[in-house]
């Protein structure tokens, strides 16, 4: 039963946008699921309707919003299931029975292998959790992993040969790829990561090698995939040609820190233009001048998939673009909540993926399974995770003791009854006859950064116990 209370509670102008993020732990608690002796889970998940199989990717996914349960759900459960069917090889692969264990293997996909997301995610637990025992405990089993990958997968060229399958980009027509430009941007990601919790650990071996194969990565991707004339970043055939098709996985790019300044000036412009993969809920997996482009969905060749616009925020952060990055994902979480709520007549629902320029999930009448209903993975990254990091706006870090509050304008909102390590924290923001003041609570000492980018102020305190609050006209 969810004890509400153990939960942080948000405050934001828009009610609508609270009911969600509420409504969201709610389906949580439904969804939560205990393992069984036969499919070898200890403890308890987050499952979906008619769920037949563990994947890789959903369990890395949702670990990015149970991170916000104050450990009420742990985060941990289903990334440690993965990691315990670890083999000699190093192999992990994407899809394991929920009835047996057993890894599930098909010939689009023989080896199983899918989006490396091990490291990103353990680095964003140890900010959220502050576990550094955590993190010397699971380096072994990253690093066999990425060892495995690129002993499979690398090939003389430095980059890395995957079936399409390994890329969860569903029917979109990419025939003839060799190197998929979004699993070589998600593995120079992992890397970027595996060098940072080199650095958190202190080790500066691990921190150099991966920093090394990260700038091989990124070297590599940047002559090769990035075509000059189009400004954006390509898959190529088995000859190491680019392929034409622009699509969604060319972003990941920005994740990884790959594009200079100037080439994700590029990339951020098709993001905001309408005629590209700026439509009215965004981004979809093709951009809307696409001839593939269906805006009925036709699968994932007009789909947006929550999930993927995460991916994509977080690459805009990167680049300084907070403003639109929070703009497109308020338009987002817009679209779960006419589609869970729709007109009279019909049946409201949570979906994996929606639809580019109307309320409703996605069409596709040849492939069983797409999108799938209520899996939370593909609405709570978005109505928890973007809520509290891109919509209101924190970035936190417990082994910092650091909140910093980024806000293009001040507005009604903030958070309640948030741990940071051990001690509960409240950070509210509203308007009264002295202006625009904040309120804080806690129960030790952390520092708090508000930065209210629209009226260029920006100001760090140390936040002491108890309760205090600052007059914004005063910083």
């Amino acid at each position: 039963m969810l004890n509400r209370d153990a939960i942080p509670s948000i405050t934001f102008y828009d009610q609508d946008f609270v009911d969600l993020y509420d409504r969201s732990w709610v389906k949580i608690d439904e969804q939560w699921t205990a393992g069984t002796p036969e499919n070898g889970f200890q403890g308890s998940y987050l499952s979906y309707p008619d769920q037949k199989y563990f994947h890789q990717f959903d369990a890395c996914i949702s670990s990015l919003f149970l991170n916000y349960s104050n450990l009420e759900y742990s985060p941990y459960t289903m990334v440690d299931y993965f990691y315990s069917k670890q083999e000699p090889s190093g192999a992990i692969r994407s899809e394991y029975s929920i009835v047996d264990g057993s890894p599930l293997l098909s010939a689009d996909n023989p080896e199983g292998i899918t989006l490396p997301l091990f490291a990103y995610v353990e680095f964003l637990y140890y900010h959220k959790v502050g576990n550094k025992k955590r993190l010397k405990e699971v380096v072994p089993i990253l690093e066999k992993y990425f060892q495995w990958i690129t002993t499979t997968f690398q090939k003389e060229n430095g980059l890395c040969n995957v079936p399409v399958a390994a890329c969860n980009t569903g029917n979109i027509p990419r025939q003839n790829v060799y190197y998929p430009v979004d699993f070589n941007s998600m593995i120079a990601m992992n890397a970027l990561y595996m060098s940072m919790i080199g650095d958190i650990l202190n080790d500066k071996e691990l921190s150099f090698r991966f920093k090394r194969m990260y700038f091989s990565y990124k070297t590599r991707i940047s002559n090769m995939m990035w075509d000059p004339d189009k400004h954006f970043y390509f898959d190529l055939d088995a000859n190491g040609n680019r392929t034409d098709l622009v699509h969604i996985g060319g972003f990941w790019t920005m994740l990884a820190e790959i594009p200079n300044d100037e080439r994700a000036s590029y990339l951020i412009a098709m993001l905001k233009d309408p005629k590209v993969f700026g439509t009215d809920n965004p981004f979809p997996c093709l951009p809307a001048d696409s001839p593939y482009f269906s805006s009925d969905g036709n699968g994932f060749c007009g789909a947006v998939l929550p999930v993927y616009t995460y991916l994509v925020i977080k690459g805009l952060e990167k680049y300084g673009e907070f403003i639109f990055a929070r703009e497109a994902a308020i338009r987002n979480l817009y679209f779960i909540l006419d589609t869970l709520s729709p007109e009279e007549g019909k049946t409201g629902e949570m979906w994996e993926a929606y639809l580019p320029d109307k309320e409703g999930a996605p069409q596709f009448s040849d492939e069983i399974g797409f999108p799938r209903r209520r899996l939370l993975s593909g609405v709570c990254i978005v109505s928890i995770t973007l809520m509290i990091e891109n919509i209101i706006g924190f970035d936190i870090s417990l082994p910092r003791k650091t909140v910093y509050w980024t806000v293009p304008d001040l507005e009604t909102m903030g958070i309640s009854d948030l741990s940071l390590k051990k001690n509960m924290i409240t950070i509210q923001s509203s308007r009264n006859a002295r202006g625009w003041e904040i309120r804080l609570e806690s129960e030790k000492l952390y520092y708090f950064t508000i930065e209210i980018l629209n009226e260029h102020k920006k100001k760090t305190l140390p936040i002491p116990s108890g309760k205090c609050s600052m007059l914004i006209d005063k910083l």
